[in-house]
């Protein structure tokens, strides 16, 4: 499957692609995870959201921010793909797209992600190393993640 790549700031976003995210990050987050949190939280309009489609289906989206937004460094944030979709390589996919986006968005360097602990493997295929203890988020393990260059 090939995935068609939109990545546009925030207020680029066309109100349906817009939607399509928010919903995508709700089923999964929410929903899926049972994760009971304020994912608004005053990134999204200062972040690039790359956005992976299978025809009119969103696949898989991240939002990329540059340094001193979340982190003293770039950071890849709200990674998300569709349940329907797992085990396609999508997620693979997405994340080689958003680091390479950040790097061409915000220039060479450093890479950091706050990630469930479960995917710690997946995101060290990419690169990343562990940065932190485990803390909780909203009850789930995390850990902070760096990709050097």
């Amino acid at each position: 499957m090939r995935l068609n790549w939109i990545c546009k700031p925030f207020d680029k976003l066309t109100p349906f692609e817009l939607y399509d995210m928010l919903r995508l990050r709700s089923e999964v987050f929410v929903v899926e995870q049972n994760w009971v949190f304020l994912d608004m939280d005053n990134k999204d309009q200062i972040a690039h959201h790359l956005l992976g489609y299978n025809g009119d289906d969103l696949v898989a989206s991240t939002r990329l921010l540059d340094k001193n937004t979340a982190y003293e460094l770039m950071s890849i944030g709200r990674v998300v793909t569709s349940p329907k979709y797992r085990g396609t390589g999508a997620g693979k996919a997405l994340m080689e797209e958003s680091i390479k986006l950040c790097y061409q968005l915000f220039g060479e360097g450093d890479i950091k992600i706050g990630a469930q602990l479960y995917l710690k493997k997946f995101y060290e295929s990419f690169g990343f190393k562990q940065s932190s203890d485990i803390y909780l988020e909203d009850d789930i393990e995390h850990i902070e993640m760096i990709k050097s260059v």
